[in-house]
């Protein structure tokens, strides 16, 4: 055993630099400060389960964009209790969970997280002309995940892929660049390595040597941040205490989003609403493309304001949405084109970025026109640009659609003033892949000035690490309006939830292209967005992106899907709030589900919704049969309550109306009734679906319900917090139905309730797979008369009716 660990200690540190050495050290405060015949280092606690490596620390540096200082300072679990215990020819820098071994001679780093080796530093830092970066040690049979929009498969390594925010038009089945690059990976050893470096760069995950892992940049900072975890959920939620976590968004995000590119008059806008409305299919917001500035795609860009004469009333027209319970989105860039309204306004106010010179502004062509950039980064354009959404918001306006934001183009002749930087001036290419990341943080910061308790809802196609905590809801680009288009949508935005961007969605039917309506594509894409994050179709309107707009079987069979998306609000608004305080993703790999199978790692097209649903999206044409991997345990098909055994491969058999939908066994969902907007949301009359197994005894279930638009709510207790349970007993009785079933409703004592909040609510408790007539029913002890429960034999279903739930618990006993 002792011979295994010292050859275990070669492998680590024997190709480290040689000649580079510890000189000396000294721990200030959370950090461990090192001084080496090379450079000085730093390792910081970030968190007890954190560390964050600095490399020539002395230097002045582009500061951390990914990590979030301020929640850090507000940590109950800041690692306070560092320690550092010197050994022969080594240090030890320890928090509560974590370790950095720390080798003097030569000088390298390796990590353990809870006594169990993660990875080591392999050269560690380089810095070479035009380069610098580190390297890693990469373990056999170790997977990695990560690196933010692409389409790869789910394991990574092997694959040599650039850091540049860039769009990729039209992508399908394969895409190594996109426009969402996040330089971090997490690995099947349950660690997440960030590269704290916005530059241009790339990410080498194994490809030019099999053991290696290497980040490069062209320029930067020259800094990584290690995080641990025991679970790959308990991970995902290091991460976000340090990069930052997912404000809650309001709940009409949650309902259907009317766009397109692009609605080009007011009358349009109307009359689009009023078809939803007349056929009956919910819509909650309208998002309104470029056409609001001007009423040609090329030379209007940087107006920044309404076009009088396509949109001559537009606050009227805002103000007849809101009353329809729409809401009104709309897009901005940040290219000020010379020809634009705004082009001398946005110079007199010193908003755009420069020329290397640093004094004139950076003009350059694209396609919209001749143009300008605003420097997201300096204060004044922080102010002038803020002042943009403060006005449009005081119009009437309650969403930002951010667009280009890569940027775009991003001439590498260009100065950025880094104001958060003592005013430190940096090329395009040193702050790239930083600037959607940024105009976030301004459009975030400056409608929290105009409204401290609104929850600001923004899309953006492009950020970084931490962009969740601005609130950015990211989509995946412009992608093909096709079936290669589709297939890609569940591994972007499961790889994406894995870093914290939980709200990562799809153009729903596909965005680019197409010149025939593909009728069953576009059913089977808008079936799948019931189960993402953010419901928007979304597409070049030579074909309507709208389901209203065809035939009487698209829209009907969509209507389902919309209406299913809508009763389900408040089991969705739920896994919201468990993203918003734990950083749980919506979406779940499988492999959440089977940790030490490394065979799930490696699904992309089926996943979990919260921790009852199993999806299968429909990914090809004319599939009539589809296989679906069940985990262990009892599945229901969600459609008709058909049972099936777990831990095994199914062939499913489909039909047009629906996509395979599986709920696990044990499982509580909460529902409401329809409604046609979030505007007259209510839970007073709420459906509770259990799913009884006897193989399941106990179940748990939580709802969590707020006004759906205040920011503080969370934080000031302005909440219910609705706890169900189940539980099955005396199961070795013959036969099953002398077992007794007891289901609980009951309200938690962490909120303390919020304004228009039902005085009493109506709850209809519907248990699946009830198979005998009940011998009794009893609430609160009391024994039910027969009008308040009902068994439907034909659908082995009972349900129970509760007509008055106020503030005390209530007990549902059947035998």
């Amino acid at each position: 055993m002792r011979s295994n660990i010292f050859w275990l200690f070669i492998v680590i540190f024997s190709t480290e630099v040689v000649g580079n050495e510890l000189v000396s050290w000294r721990l200030h405060g959370q950090s461990l400060e090192l001084k080496t015949k090379v450079s000085q280092v730093t390792l910081t606690a970030l968190t007890q389960d954190a560390i964050e490596v600095l490399y020539d620390a002395d230097e002045k540096q582009i500061p951390s964009f990914a990590i979030d200082y301020d929640a850090l300072k507000q940590n109950p679990n800041l690692a306070s209790d560092v320690s550092v215990v010197e050994k022969p020819g080594q240090l030890l820098f320890t928090t509560a969970h974590m370790r950095a071994v720390v080798q003097k001679v030569p000088f390298g780093i390796r990590f353990e997280y809870k006594n169990n080796f993660l990875f080591a530093e392999e050269t560690g830092f380089f810095n070479e002309p035009g380069k610098l970066g580190f390297r890693f040690r990469l373990q056999p049979g170790e997977l990695l995940m990560g690196g933010g929009e692409r389409v790869l498969g789910m394991n990574r390594r092997g694959h040599r892929l650039p850091l540049y925010n860039r769009a990729h038009y039209g992508y399908g089945t394969e895409s190594k660049q996109m426009n969402f690059s996040i330089p971090a990976v997490v690995s099947s050893r349950k660690y997440t390595l960030l590269f704290d470096n916005t530059a241009n760069g790339w990410m080498d995950l194994g490809h030019s040597q099999s053991n290696v892992l290497q980040f490069e940049a062209t320029g930067g900072r020259k800094a990584y941040v290690v995080i641990g975890g025991t679970t790959y959920p308990n991970l995902l939620q290091h991460y976000v205490g340090v990069t930052g976590k997912q404000p809650l968004p309001p709940r009409w995000a949650f309902g259907n989003h009317a766009s397109r590119f692009g609605y080009r008059n007011q009358n349009e806008v109307l009359e689009t609403i009023a078809l939803f409305r007349e056929k009956r299919v919910p819509v909650d917001s309208i998002i309104l493309d470029l056409y609001w500035f001007g009423a040609e795609i090329k030379g209007h860009m940087g107006n920044l304001d309404w076009d009088d004469k396509t949109f001559p009333a537009p606050e009227s027209m805002i103000s007849t949405l809101k009353q329809n319970g729409v809401n009104t989105v709309l897009i901005t860039e940040p290219f000020i084109l010379t020809s634009s309204k705004k082009w001398t306004e946005a110079n007199e106010n010193r908003a755009l970025a420069t020329d290397l010179g640093g004094k004139q502004t950076k003009t350059f062509d694209f396609f919209f026109g001749n143009t300008g950039l605003i420097d997201v980064f300096k204060a004044d354009a922080q102010v002038w640009f803020g002042n943009v959404y403060k006005r449009l918001a005081a119009q009437g306006v309650t969403g930002v659609w951010g667009d280009l934001g890569e940027p775009e183009v991003h001439p590498k002749d260009m100065l950025h003033t880094l104001s958060n930087a003592q005013n430190m001036q940096v090329t395009a290419n040193e702050i790239h892949n930083v600037y959607g990341h940024q105009w976030a943080d301004l459009v975030t910061t400056a409608l929290t000035e105009y409204d401290d308790n609104g929850r600001p809802f923004m899309i953006m196609r492009s950020g970084f690490a931490g962009s969740q905590r601005f609130g950015m809801i990211p989509w995946t680009g412009d992608v093909s309006r096709s079936w290669d288009g589709l297939k890609p949508q569940i591994e972007l935005t499961l790889q994406m939830s894995l870093l914290g961007m939980a709200y990562t969605h799809s153009d729903l039917g596909g965005f680019a292209g197409g010149d025939t309506f593909d009728k069953e594509m576009y059913i089977r894409w808008l079936q799948y967005g019931v189960f993402q994050p953010i419901y928007r179709p979304h597409a070049q309107d030579n074909i309507a992106p709208e389901p209203i707009f065809h035939d009487e079987q698209t829209v009907n069979i969509i209507r389902e899907s919309i209406n299913l998306r809508y009763k389900l609000l408040p089991y969705n608004y739920t896994l919201a709030y468990e993203n918003t305080t734990t950083g749980m993703p919506l979406m779940r790999p499988m492999f959440f589900g089977d940790e030490q199978n490394f065979d799930l790692l490696k699904i992309k097209d089926q996943y979990f919704w919260g921790d009852s649903f199993l999806v299968k999206p429909i990914t090809d044409p004319g599939v009539t049969r589809i296989p679906i991997i069940l985990p262990p345990g009892i599945w229901f098909d969600f459609w008709n309550d058909k049972p099936f055994k777990g831990a095994q491969t199914i062939n499913y058999q489909t039909a047009l109306s629906t996509i395979p939908v599986l709920v696990r066994a044990g499982s509580i969902i909460p529902s409401v009734e329809l409604i046609q907007t979030t505007k007259d949301y209510s839970s007073d009359a709420l459906q509770l679906d259990y799913y009884f197994h006897p193989s399941v005894t106990t179940s748990q279930a939580k709802m969590y319900e707020d006004d759906g638009l205040s920011a503080n709510a969370i934080a000031t207790k302005q909440f219910e917090l609705l706890q169900f349970s189940a539980r099955i007993e005396n199961l070795d009785k013959t036969p099953i139905s002398a077992s007794t079933l007891t289901f609980t409703l009951a309200k938690s004592n962490d909120g303390l309730g919020y304004k228009g909040a039902p005085m009493s609510r109506e709850v209809t408790l519907v248990i699946h797979n009830w198979q005998t007539t009940p011998k009794q029913v009893e609430i609160n002890g009391v024994l039910a008369n027969f009008a308040d429960y009902d068994w439907d034999q034909d659908k082995s279903r009972l349900t129970v009716k509760i007509a008055k739930w106020a503030q005390n618990n209530v007990m549902i006993s059947v035998r």
